[in-house]
């Protein structure tokens, strides 16, 4: 892991304090959809819970990040398509913890549970995520659902529920044989979860597979050009496709392919607003501490309207952009179930 500057480290927990000295440390929870009146864009009131990493993130990490401008794992102060999905079905997703100046993590009244760095089911500690930022603390999947299940006792019918994770296993496993074990239980442990999901009273529930890692820029810079991730993201995909079915669940929920829907962004990228494709970054790797795009800010972008313009924001996470196509090709997979328009 790249070193974390200590006076950007210091001057971001100093004015974190102050920050939330001032605003209380509390994040806005969520509106539900059930007490609205005004149709949405969506066609139907929904509230949304989101389970995850750093794809869905709504903010765990924003009291310490916002103090350089970051606080999500995109181009900031851009949002992550959890947040765009929520405001089409009337709701506002903000996050269930944030973490504190101590590296604690504290309940909030969000429904936003993803949170940068998890696993499905690793334990934070057994990882060296970002750790001079925000410690280890990122809760797996598992612990999120059990962390909400223990808030709210269950699902409703009036719930969105999205589940996004399974990136961070991949990252983490090195290479097959030894790592296919490791995907192929994070995949049938995430359709476990899914399980649980379902059987606690959710009926809409989102399932979102592995987009192709080995097209992002981390993956085009391995030494084997990122098949090594190409290969595990599919293995990925199949063992928790397969698990679905097994466990009964594929009529259950909304799968939606985000690695097919990737490639044909990538090869079509131009097309879709892009100037810069999987080639390049958005944040500036010289001027955003730790290359990470949690820090990444509009002072930090290689242009001006880089949040617009390129795929990636850092070598994984994807820019504002990207975030709004993939919530809008996920608002159409909702659609074509059945749900709202």
């Amino acid at each position: 892991m790249r070193p974390f500057n200590h006076t950007v480290r210091v001057a971001i927990f100093s004015v974190a304090i102050s920050l939330l000295s001032a605003c209380g440390g509390g994040h806005g929870g969520n509106s539900s959809g059930s007490g609205t009146t005004t149709t949405p864009a969506g066609g139907v009131n929904l509230q949304v819970v989101s389970f995850g990493d750093s794809l869905s993130d709504v903010g765990t990490y924003a009291p310490i990040a916002g103090a350089v401008g970051g606080g999500r794992f995109t181009t900031n102060p851009g949002q992550v398509w959890t947040q765009d999905v929520a405001q089409y079905y009337g709701d506002t997703l903000s996050a269930a913890y944030t973490i504190d100046p101590t590296h604690e993590l504290k309940a909030q009244s969000g429904l936003g549970y993803a949170e940068g760095g998890a696993t499905v089911a690793t334990p934070a500690s057994q990882n060296d995520f970002l750790t001079a930022v925000i410690g280890d603390v990122e809760m797996p999947v598992n612990q999120q659902l059990s962390s909400y299940l223990s808030a709210h006792q269950s699902f409703n019918s009036n719930q969105l529920v999205l589940v996004w994770a399974g990136a961070n296993d991949v990252l983490r496993a090195g290479s097959p044989p030894a790592a296919t074990a490791t995907v192929q239980t994070a995949a049938t442990t995430l359709a476990q979860l899914v399980g649980q999901i379902v059987q606690n009273g959710a009926t809409h529930v989102v399932v979102v597979n592995l987009p192709n890692i080995g097209l992002s820029p981390k993956g085009l810079a391995a030494s084997d050009g990122g098949a090594n991730y190409t290969q595990l993201s599919e293995l990925f995909n199949s063992t928790l496709t397969s698990a679905l079915q097994t466990n009964g669940l594929q009529s259950k929920v909304i799968q939606v392919d985000a690695y097919t829907w990737l490639n044909g962004i990538i090869a079509n990228f131009q097309a879709n607003g892009f100037s810069v494709s999987n080639t390049g970054q958005a944040c500036d790797p010289n001027k955003t501490p730790d290359d990470t795009s949690l820090l990444c800010s509009p002072a930090t972008y290689v242009s001006a309207n880089a949040d617009q313009t390129y795929m990636f924001a850092d070598d994984l996470h994807p820019t504002t952009h990207l975030h709004s196509l993939f919530a809008q090709h996920v608002e159409q997979q909702i659609a074509a179930s059945g749900l709202g328009h």
